[in-house]
């Protein structure tokens, strides 16, 4: 089934030095842009793929997985040099990946911050396909696009082919389950971003999450579940704590915005 776009709507994947969004970096991305085509006529498809230099050693467990090693991405263009040209391609669209949520999106936004670049992911429509999956059938982006697609995922994490599948996924799940009795899946990306983003981050690692009330509370440590206010109030060293911590920069960021407004008395 072809995805019914109102927006262009990128899917992408990352492959990356490790997995700690605060410190590692990006060493290759590669994004599929979806742009609404005319009645009758296929969804255009324009494909970007680029290697970078993370500028610090890439980890043996990531080379291990990827297969990128220092020497293959040690004469690419830094992060830096690249955001300004890659957020404006981006500009407009809605976003979709597989496991996105919890790291991708998170590993990009921190690249964009990094190089200084204003780049809101939280203005954009969120798809993650992996969710959509589990909630269907529970199993991996390689077993997804056997059960899905009946085909086997060849250079599996290899970004674009990835990033490829991740597409093809996802039109492969609207076809199946659209005439679902129970739970239909609608071909529409406001539905489907609702549908596949589980819980509502305030910031993208996830460390604040807005509850049922749309207050947000804390989502690790001694103090998950409490109010953000309410650890203002009783521990405002906290705040200085988490600013000075191994965080990434959009959530101190996110906190700042929050303490700001609990200072000012608009939270």
């Amino acid at each position: 089934m072809q995805l019914a776009l109102k927006n262009p709507l990128i899917f992408f994947d990352i492959e990356s030095t490790g997995l700690n969004v605060a410190s590692d970096r990006i060493v290759e991305i590669s994004m599929v842009k979806v742009s609404p085509a005319g009645a009758g006529q296929p969804n255009k498809i324009e494909v970007k793929t680029r290697r970078v230099n993370p500028e610090k050693p890439i980890s043996p467990e990531a080379m291990a997985v990827h297969g990128i090693s220092d020497e293959d991405v040690k004469d690419e263009p830094t992060f830096r040099q690249l955001a300004k040209s890659l957020a404006l391609w981006m500009e407009g669209c809605d976003i979709a990946g597989y496991n996105s949520l919890k790291f991708d999106i998170p590993m990009l936004a921190e690249e964009f911050l990094r190089a200084g670049v204003d780049f809101d992911f939280r203005k954009r429509k969120l798809v993650d396909v992996q969710n959509i999956f589990h909630k269907k059938e529970q199993r991996t982006l390689k077993a997804a696009y056997m059960f899905y697609c009946e085909k086997d995922l060849e250079k599996a994490h290899s970004a674009e082919a990835d990033t490829m599948a991740t597409y093809e996924v996802l039109e492969a799940q609207l076809d199946k389950y659209a005439a679902d009795s129970v739970d239909p899946l609608q071909n529409d990306v406001a539905y489907l971003s609702k549908y596949s983003c589980q819980t509502r981050f305030v910031d993208y690692a996830g460390r604040i999450v807005l509850n049922d009330k749309n207050q947000p509370v804390f989502n690790f440590g001694k103090h998950r579940g409490r109010l953000v206010t309410d650890v203002f109030k009783s521990e405002p060293s906290y705040y200085d704590w988490m600013m000075k911590g191994d965080f990434t920069l959009d959530t101190k960021q996110a906190l700042t915005q929050l303490f700001t407004k609990f200072k000012l008395g608009q939270l």
